[in-house]
C-alpha cells in the first residue's frame, strides 16, 4: 500500500508563525527608541490629554511609553519570563496616571494606539525582510491583541483602584479639615487647603446649621438636611457625633431660612449667628449648638438671633437655674396643681404682650381671673408686673425653668 502523505498540521504552522513573530519582535527591540518616537508623535496628534501632558513633561511621557513598549515587545519574545514584569509596568502606569488626573479614556486610547503601532511595525518588519512570511502573522494576531486587551483591562483596574483610594483620602482629608474648623482647632496655615477641599472661599460670611434627631437612615438624614438649608445656598455638610453640621455660605443676605414645611417631626434644627471667614467657624458651630439646645425635644427650628434671651440663659445654665429659683422659688414650692396654674398664667400673659383679655382667651377663663392670678404671683414673688425690670426677670426665669429642667 502507498504510504499516506505527510501534511503540515496546525502545530507546524503555529511554530512557523512564532518564528516569524520572534524575528520581527527582536528587530523592534533593537529599534525601540524610534518606535517610542512614533508612538509619542501619534499621541500628540490624536489624544488631546497627552498633548497637554507632553507639553508639561515630554521626557517623562517618552520614558513611560518606552518602558511600556519594551515590556510589551519582550512579552512577545518570552511570555513566561516577561509577562509578570509587563503587568507590573502597566499597573504602575495606571496608578500613576490616576494620581496625576489623566482621564482614563485617554490612557486606554494610548494603550490601544501602542498595541496598534506594535502590530503595524511587526507587519512592516516582516514585509521588509521576508514578504512571503507576512501571511503567517495572521496565526499570532489573536495572541497579540489579546495581550493588548489584557493590559487595557489591567491598567483600567489599577486606575480605578487608585482613584478610589485618592477619593477616600480626599474625602477623609476634607472631613478632618472640616472637623478642625468646626472644633475651632484648625490652623491658620491650613485655611487655603480647607477652602479648596470644602469648595468654599476662605473669606466670606458663614453660618453653621446643626441638625439632630433624624433616625440615622440615609433618606431621613438627606431629608433633614434639605429641610435645614434652602436650595441655592452653597453648603458643606459634616457628620458629627451628635448632630450633622452644615457650613453655609451666607453671603450678604440673611441667615438661612428653613424651607416651607419645616423639618419632619422629631428633627431639630439650630441656626447659629453669622461669622466672618472660615477661621471663625468654631464660634459659628458653638452658636449653632446653642440654638439646637433651645429647640423643643419634639422637633422644630431655632434661629439664634431670634432667641437671644433664651440663648443667654442656656449658655450659663448654673446662673439660669439660680435665677429661676430666686424669682420663681415661692411659686415652685406650691402644690403642683396650684403651681402649674400660676406659671401657665404668667407664661400666657407674657406671650400675649401683657393682655389679660387675650391671655384669658388662651387659658379659657375670664380676664378678671387672669388678673387675680397675676396679683397672687406678684405677692408670692415680690415682683411687680408693672415694673419693666421685674418683668424681664420673670420672663428670663420662666425661660430658664422651661429649658433647664433637670
Amino acid at each position: 500500500m502507498p504510504r499516506p502523505r505527510t501534511r503540515r498540521g496546525p502545530s507546524l504552522i503555529d511554530a512557523d508563525a512564532l518564528r516569524v513573530l520572534h524575528r520581527a519582535a527582536r528587530a523592534l527591540l533593537d529599534d525601540l527608541p524610534e518606535l517610542t518616537d512614533r508612538l509619542v508623535a501619534v499621541l500628540r496628534d490624536q489624544e488631546p490629554a497627552y498633548r497637554a501632558d507632553l507639553a508639561a513633561d515630554p521626557a517623562g511621557t517618552w520614558q513611560e511609553a518606552h518602558r511600556s513598549l519594551r515590556h510589551s515587545v519582550a512579552s512577545l519574545l518570552d511570555p513566561r519570563s516577561a509577562r509578570d514584569a509587563a503587568r507590573r509596568c502597566s499597573w504602575k502606569i495606571g496608578t500613576r496616571r490616576a494620581e496625576q488626573g489623566l482621564p482614563l479614556d485617554a490612557l486606554l486610547h494610548a494603550f490601544r494606539l501602542g498595541g496598534s503601532l506594535v502590530w503595524q511595525r511587526l507587519v512592516e518588519e516582516t514585509s521588509r525582510t521576508a514578504p512571503e512570511d507576512v501571511r503567517l502573522l495572521v496565526h499570532v494576531a489573536a495572541d497579540v491583541w489579546n495581550f493588548v486587551d489584557e493590559h487595557c483591562t489591567l491598567v483600567a483596574d489599577a486606575y480605578r483602584q487608585a482613584e478610589r483610594q485618592l477619593n477616600w483620602r480626599r474625602e477623609n482629608r476634607a472631613r478632618l479639615l472640616a472637623a478642625a474648623l468646626l472644633d475651632g482647632t484648625g490652623r491658620i496655615a491650613d485655611l487655603p487647603e480647607a477652602a479648596q477641599a470644602l469648595g468654599l472661599p476662605e473669606h466670606g460670611r458663614y453660618a453653621v446649621v446643626a441638625v439632630a434627631g433624624a433616625d440615622g437612615h440615609p433618606r431621613a438624614c438627606a431629608a433633614a438636611r434639605a429641610a435645614a438649608v434652602p436650595e441655592g445656598l452653597r453648603v458643606h455638610w459634616h457628620t458629627g457625633a451628635t448632630a450633622d453640621y452644615g457650613i453655609v455660605l451666607a453671603g450678604d443676605g440673611d441667615l438661612p431660612q428653613v424651607p416651607a414645611g419645616g423639618p419632619a417631626a422629631g428633627t431639630r434644627i439650630g441656626v447659629g449667628s453669622a461669622v466672618d471667614g472660615l477661621a471663625a467657624l468654631g464660634d459659628a458651630r458653638r452658636l449653632a449648638d446653642l440654638a439646637l439646645s433651645i429647640c423643643p425635644e419634639g422637633g422644630g427650628t431655632v434661629r439664634l438671633p431670634e432667641h437671644l434671651p433664651a440663648a443667654l440663659v442656656v449658655s450659663s445654665p448654673g446662673l439660669g437655674r439660680a435665677l429661676a429659683d430666686r424669682v420663681l422659688g415661692p411659686l415652685l414650692r406650691l402644690e403642683p396643681a396650684d403651681r402649674d396654674v400660676l406659671l401657665d398664667t404668667l407664661t400666657a400673659w407674657l406671650a400675649c404682650d401683657g393682655s389679660a383679655r387675650r391671655a384669658g382667651e388662651r387659658l379659657y377663663c375670664h380676664r378678671n381671673t387672669v388678673l387675680n392670678r397675676l396679683r397672687r404671683c406678684e405677692q408670692l414673688t415680690g415682683r411687680c408686673l408693672a415694673r419693666p425690670a421685674d418683668v424681664v426677670e420673670i420672663s428670663l426665669a420662666l425661660t430658664a425653668r422651661g429649658l433647664l429642667r433637670g
